[in-house]
């Protein structure tokens, strides 16, 4: 049996016993006013104290057993409300507790808003019912006073009771019995509990009130750890959807990011860096930068020990090294303290981007810009650039080494190779200069074209001042060169229509010209002498004014069925 049992069947016994003491003595006390006489009137007094001894025993152990149910149910009450951290689910026990404690036809419990005042959070009636906000008829003159004094206030007949005389909403409700406790936490006044009836008087006692207010205590605290609990898991929740929505940008991220502790092993990592190391999250967290980035001892280690022993970031650090299964890589890598909250350093934060494809493609680039010029390129747009051609009218370029394939049997690969860059590169830098397109280098010969694919008004004269430079340049490496190097170039420049564009797959394109009026300059340039600039007739025409020319014998080209006019240019007017 348990503890409470117990307890309940001895205050149970006792009753009884009282009650059959009582009347015992009431029996004897009759038998002895019907009895003899003979007995003493002493022992007749005695028996009437005794009957009014146990009357008011009796009402002590009635008193006792209503405080012994109160603090029984003070007890439950606590349990109960601090089962819950719900605040709504709290509030509303409390309510429901009240009522039936003090035998309330209604409750509200009324908390302080963030202005400070008091808003009725809660209010239900006998029924463990919500009370529809058009029935909030409460008497505020009696909240205004707990809450300004901070003490309990009970009446049993509102109506009649002097300290509320002439208040208008005791009148106008019909207010009566009316029970109003505070809610204190730490001694501070968080709301009230406000209970009423307005049909009875009398209803409520000053044990209701002192149980009630006992009962506040204890609602309070659990009014109070509910919503602190409440304002936790909000701030929980927005910090877990913070922490969400920076994980999700930390991952978002296309450069690498590691951050790793004081003795330099990795703390954190994101899915780029994965990708440019070659490595999972899990075989780079907990493991020391030098066996994951395998150019860390050569290239990043003594900026690492920079910026712990100077706490200063290091930027713009380019590695290049061998990466396991990967090949070459360059990195360009970026190292700052990582600090905490205090702004204590607590290690460091790496931000790794893979240049490896960069600098690839600008290698391609610069050894585009070798054959267009860059002011071309600026003006291309790749989006646009498709497979296909398209008619336009250039000045087609031709020169080609005299004399290289004898000169070249007499040297070895290595050198005839450098010899032909020289004189490749200044004809190729002559064409750029006057942003030209070369088209294609063909053995110790160039082909070039002006007016495509950005449209040059002066085309004409601009590939004449080209092979004008070519020479020149030639003149210069003589200088330079011995003797026995000393090559020629033969040019002929034509104007025509030719079609242009890409050809190729989309995997390897090739940006060029052709048609009639290209085959028309290579055979121009085929008759050409050493250091000979030939120009054909429709050249000519659109340069005739800029130009001092010398007119030459017809040019028999292959594949033409009457000779060509073409012009010797021996320099600028």
């Amino acid at each position: 049996m348990s503890d409470h049992t117990t307890t309940q069947q001895t205050r149970l016994n006792l009753t009884q016993q009282i009650d059959i003491l009582r009347s015992m003595a009431q029996q004897l006390q009759r038998n002895l006013h019907n009895g003899p006489s003979t007995v003493s009137r002493v022992i007749i007094d005695q028996i009437d104290q005794l009957i009014k001894n146990l009357s008011q025993i009796q009402k002590q152990a009635s008193r006792l057993e209503e405080d012994y149910n109160n603090l029984l149910a003070l007890a439950d009450i606590g349990q109960i409300i601090n089962s819950s951290l719900d605040p709504d689910a709290v509030l509303r026990i409390v309510m429901d507790t009240i009522i039936r404690l003090t035998n309330a036809e209604r409750g509200f419990l009324m908390l302080r808003d963030t202005k400070g005042e008091l808003t009725i959070r809660i209010a239900r009636n006998w029924e463990q019912e919500s009370i529809n906000p058009s029935e909030f008829a409460v008497s505020y003159t009696v909240i205004e006073r707990v809450a300004s004094e901070g003490q309990p206030v009970l009446t049993t007949n509102a109506q009649e009771d002097p300290r509320f005389d002439g208040h208008q909403s005791i009148i106008a409700y019909n207010l009566r019995s009316i029970l109003c406790v505070p809610l204190k936490v730490k001694g501070e006044l968080i709301g009230v509990i406000y209970a009423d009836n307005r049909i009875r008087t009398g209803i409520f006692t000053e044990s209701d009130r002192d149980l009630l207010a006992a009962f506040a205590n204890q609602a309070a605290v659990a009014i109070e750890n509910a919503r602190l609990f409440d304002s936790l898991r909000r701030t929980l929740d927005e910090v877990t959807e913070l922490k969400n929505l920076m994980d999700n940008v930390f991952e978002s991220i296309a450069s690498g990011v590691l951050t790793a502790d004081v003795q330099e092993r990795i703390t954190l990592c994101n899915r780029s860096a994965e990708e440019i190391l070659g490595k999972a999250a899990r075989e780079l967290i907990g493991h020391s930068l030098d066996e994951v980035i395998p150019p860390f001892k050569e290239g990043i280690a003594d900026h690492v020990r920079t910026v712990h022993q100077k706490d200063t970031s290091v930027v713009g650090v380019e590695v290049d090294s061998e990466f396991p299964n990967k090949g070459r890589v360059i990195l360009n890598v970026n190292l700052s303290p990582l600090k905490d909250a205090e702004q204590n350093t607590q290690g460091i934060a790496i931000v790794l981007d893979d240049l490896t494809e960069r600098k690839r493609l600008e290698a391609e680039r610069r050894l585009f810009e070798r054959m267009v010029s860059p002011a071309v390129i600026a003006q291309l747009n790749p989006d646009q650039l498709q497979l296909g051609g398209k008619r336009t009218n250039i000045t087609t370029l031709f020169a080609d080494i005299r004399g290289f394939t004898s000169f070249s049997e007499s040297l070895d690969p290595e050198e005839l190779f450098n010899i032909l860059n020289r004189y490749l590169a200044a004809a190729a830098d002559a064409v750029l200069a006057q942003e030209g397109t070369v088209d294609k280098f063909m053995g110790d010969a160039v082909m070039a074209w002006f007016n495509a694919p950005i449209p040059q008004p002066d085309h004409t004269l601009r590939a004449v001042r080209t092979a004008l430079a070519i020479r020149d340049s030639v003149r210069t490496l003589h200088q330079q060169l011995p003797f026995q190097y000393n090559l020629a170039f033969g040019v002929g420049i034509h104007y025509g229509e030719a079609l242009l564009g890409l050809v190729g797959t989309e995997k390897r394109l090739e940006y060029t010209a052709i048609g009639d009026s290209v085959n028309t300059a290579k055979r121009i340039q085929e008759n050409s002498a050493a250091n000979q600039i030939l120009i054909s007739e429709q050249a000519y025409q659109f340069i005739r004014d800029s130009v001092t020319v010398q007119e030459v014998a017809p040019v028999h080209a292959k594949g033409k069925s009457i000779p060509l006019r073409v012009y010797e240019v021996l320099d600028l007017r």
